[in-house]
């Protein structure tokens, strides 16, 4: 699939990224440059943009998943005001994992709305948004979030329901809590898989207790599935109560990787065979990729 514009479009990417930005370039027909990043011993950063490519421009692409988003939002401002001093660009943000999603009403007095401040900053910095499967709430549209002149929030459904028909044998597919039903039960459509879904009880941040739903275990090939895998102790849970029930195979099939601490090596003691994820976040564990799915979602950007 090869996209084009009448307007020079640029994709660029920050070093962390370079592979990923530089393949949905290559995908979406668009020229790639790089942003390059020196860290000082302060901490600080500083942002190098391909002035000379930029001159040329009328829409830049900038490619950035945010986790760890606290360095990278302040890099991603530098970059957007950088871009913006050459006048008349049109910016465009890929986030395929979009950071400080969450928080998006006040449990308690004092609370900042994280969601809201993010999502105004972003807002301010870019005429569009593009992310994947971001965990919202409380709300139906990223837009809701996010008020840019577009926000999309694309889901990895289809790429990951392919995957799992190339790779797994009669899968059943297992969302391990309520707000993961979304998840199992789209995957499970494309294809026309088995799925189900358990409940759980949060009792902290790394705590949980699940509740398995009734359903043929035995014998079967179960994937866990879900958009976002943090501390992975929902998943790691799952996967403990799985066991006694005797699946052939016990799976995990996330979104975004982020697996802290040892949870790739909890979940293979767990019974876990298989770990897999998309591409959203650089991980050992990728194995689905998105950049078909993004370059796809390019395409009313550069209608306009």
């Amino acid at each position: 699939m090869s996209l084009k514009s009448d307007a020079k479009c640029l994709v660029l990417g920050f070093p962390e990224s370079y592979e990923q930005a530089r393949e949905l370039g290559e995908l979406a027909g668009i020229s790639y440059a790089d942003i390059e990043l020196h860290k000082f011993p302060d901490g600080e950063s500083k942002v190098t943009l391909p002035a000379e490519l930029i001159k040329t421009c009328k829409h830049i692409i900038i490619y950035r998943s945010l986790d760890n988003p606290n360095e990278k939002l302040i890099e991603l401002l530098l970059a957007a005001e950088g871009i913006k001093t050459f006048g008349g660009i049109k910016l465009t943000l890929i986030a395929p994992y979009l950071a400080y999603m969450r928080q998006d009403k006040a449990f308690n007095p004092g609370e900042v709305v994280s969601q809201k401040v993010i999502g105004k900053f972003l807002a301010e910095c870019f005429d569009a948004v593009i992310t994947v499967d971001s965990h919202l709430h409380r709300i139906q549209k990223l837009s809701q979030a996010i008020p840019a002149k577009l926000a999309l929030n694309l889901t990895a459904t289809e790429p990951m329901a392919y995957f799992l028909r190339c790779n797994v044998e009669r899968p059943l597919l297992l969302g391990p809590d309520e707000e993961s039903r979304q998840w199992a039960e789209a995957i499970a459509l494309h294809d026309k898989m088995d799925f189900a879904v358990a409940s759980k009880e949060r009792k902290g941040d790394t705590e949980v207790i699940i509740q398995l739903p009734v359903a043929s275990f035995k014998g079967r090939n179960v994937v866990l599935v879900d958009d976002l895998a943090s501390s992975g102790q929902t998943l790691i849970e799952t996967a403990r109560q799985l066991k006694q029930y005797q699946p052939k195979s016990i799976s995990v099939l996330v979104t975004h990787a982020l697996f802290q601490g040892d949870s790739i090596q909890q979940l293979h003691e767990a019974g876990v065979s298989n770990i897999w994820s998309c591409n959203s976040i650089s991980h050992v564990t990728n194995a689905v990729s998105l950049t078909g799915l993004l370059a796809e979602s390019l395409k009313p950007t550069l209608a306009d």
